[in-house]
């Protein structure tokens, strides 16, 4: 029997299914209500066509769940970006109503002639990585507004109020000092005790998830860790949202991909390249926490590309887009290796093209499109530059220790 395609229109209360042949002939339809049964139902309904794959429109969105447990059960599941069934919609011929059916057939028809879908594996570290890192993040901002919020209370008590950022230690020393004279006082008192304590709990929930990012990032056998500035914070973000670094065939699209390479705005023979705002932002921010640990600390190879980049005229903030760039760079070289290390460990092919680092690995040249050309900083490029891009990904060593290209 020929291999089936089936779509999958999702919806939070029910999914609806289309299996269509290789010539776009449809073979059946069934519609299954969001419930523990619904794959069971599913894989009922589909036991005629033992060749089959599940094409699920958003796989990694509203179809999580659904894509996961079908993998679970041995499935083949791809993944169809929304906007490829639109277009399948939007160039069918006809008149075709808006319907779930309608929606699952689109997604059938986009997956058969689709020829680079994603297919969706089973789990890895990295999908608990992003669960917990992004639990992290809505901890800290949550910190964060408690912490305003008890700062703003406390400098209505104390007179002249805090010129910096209050920590809940510093802040139970100040309640215990103040006295409170009116109901308004009593009150923010009062308030900021509650406070306190909920920035208190924030805290101890914080630790939590550090520790246990801390716990995951070691057992994945990562190497980000060993650049410095990169904690498991930033790496479990990092590997979180790359997911496969398999997906970029260079450094330079993965730069693209976090926003640490500029965009060209050209016109004519005028070359110019500008500060990129695009590309994934929480990585970006990652990279950048990096940057500025580097930058804080003398003593590591971060630290000295910055300041020769100031020494060749460059702003403060140009400089540290050129060492985000640089670390962008050794990111890509240390997922790269894990990436091999982990396909030779298990005695298995690449199972792809991991990229080509013949250029692009830690301890590889200049990138061929500069983060900031000399013309944007009106600085003359410096060739002591080239060869320091090697040991960026590199802790800070000894003066007489040997240097060497992670």
């Amino acid at each position: 029997m020929s291999a089936v395609m089936i779509g999958i229109d999702p919806h939070k209360g029910s999914h609806t299914a289309v299996a269509l042949d290789g010539v776009e002939a449809k073979l059946g339809e069934i519609r299954v209500s969001s419930s523990v049964t619904q794959v069971e139902r599913l894989l009922e309904w589909a036991k005629g066509w033992p060749e089959r794959t599940w094409a699920i429109e958003g796989a990694k969105g509203l179809g999580r769940l659904l894509a996961e447990q079908l993998v679970t059960a041995g499935e083949r599941v791809v993944d169809v970006q929304p906007k490829l069934a639109a277009r399948v919609r939007l160039l069918n011929t006809g008149a075709v109503n808006k319907n779930d059916p309608n929606d699952a057939r689109s997604v059938a028809v986009a997956a058969l002639r689709s020829p680079s879908l994603k297919e969706i594996g089973p789990e890895s570290h990295a999908a608990v990585m992003k669960i917990w890192a992004g639990h992290h993040r809505d901890l800290s901002r949550t910190r964060n507004r408690i912490a305003c919020r008890l700062h703003a209370v406390l400098c209505e008590l104390v007179p002249g109020g805090f010129a910096k950022e209050i920590s809940a230690v510093q802040a139970a020393r100040v309640l215990e000092n103040i006295e409170a004279h009116g109901a308004s006082a009593a009150a923010r008192m009062e308030l900021a005790g509650e406070l306190l304590e909920d920035l208190r709990r924030i805290d101890g929930q914080l630790r939590d998830a550090k520790r246990r990012l801390a716990k995951i990032v070691k057992e994945s056998k990562t190497t980000l860790t060993e650049i410095y500035g990169v904690g498991p914070i930033v790496a479990a973000t990092v590997i979180g949202d790359v997911a496969e670094i398999s997906r970029f065939s260079s450094k330079d699209r993965f730069a693209a991909y976090n926003g640490t390479a500029p965009i060209e705005a050209s016109s004519g023979n005028n070359k110019v390249h500008r500060l990129s705002r695009r590309g994934n932002r929480r990585m970006n921010h990652a990279i950048h926490m990096a940057a500025v640990t580097q930058i804080s600390h003398r003593g590591t190879v971060g630290r000295a590309y910055y300041d020769r980049k100031i020494s060749e005229g460059m702003a403060h903030k140009s400089a540290l887009r050129a060492l985000k760039r640089r670390i962008s760079d050794a990111l890509y070289g240390r997922m790269i290796a894990d990436a091999r290390s982990a396909a030779a460990a298990i005695e298995e092919g690449p199972g792809g093209q991991l990229g080509n680092d013949s250029i692009s690995s830690v301890a590889g040249s200049h990138p061929q499109t500069p983060t900031l050309r000399s013309s944007h900083s009106r600085a003359r490029s410096n060739p002591r530059s080239l060869r320091s891009a090697a040991n960026i990904g590199n802790p800070p060593r000894r003066a007489k220790a040997t240097r060497r290209a992670s």
